[in-house]
């Protein structure tokens, strides 16, 4: 990857990418909700994807609003 990207380029792909990370955090939550009383294997695995979706998410809120979760 040889593209050069002006600020305002790379600020609106980390906003995308946190758009995403946000929306797949929703989907594993339901998946984990919905799975909770059928299969408590596929509830536990979707656990872990939202959790790991929320760090993605923390992480590209530091990038693009530093200190805003500091008192959370």
């Amino acid at each position: 990857m040889t593209d050069v990207v002006d600020s305002d380029e790379l600020l609106r792909r980390i906003q995308r990418a946190r758009a995403c990370a946000v929306e797949e955090q929703r989907a594993w939550r339901t998946r984990r909700e919905d799975l909770r009383t059928t299969d408590p294997d596929g509830a536990r695995e979707a656990d872990v994807r939202t959790l790991a979706f929320e760090a993605v998410v923390t992480v590209l809120d530091e990038i693009v609003t530093p200190g805003k979760r500091a008192g959370a």
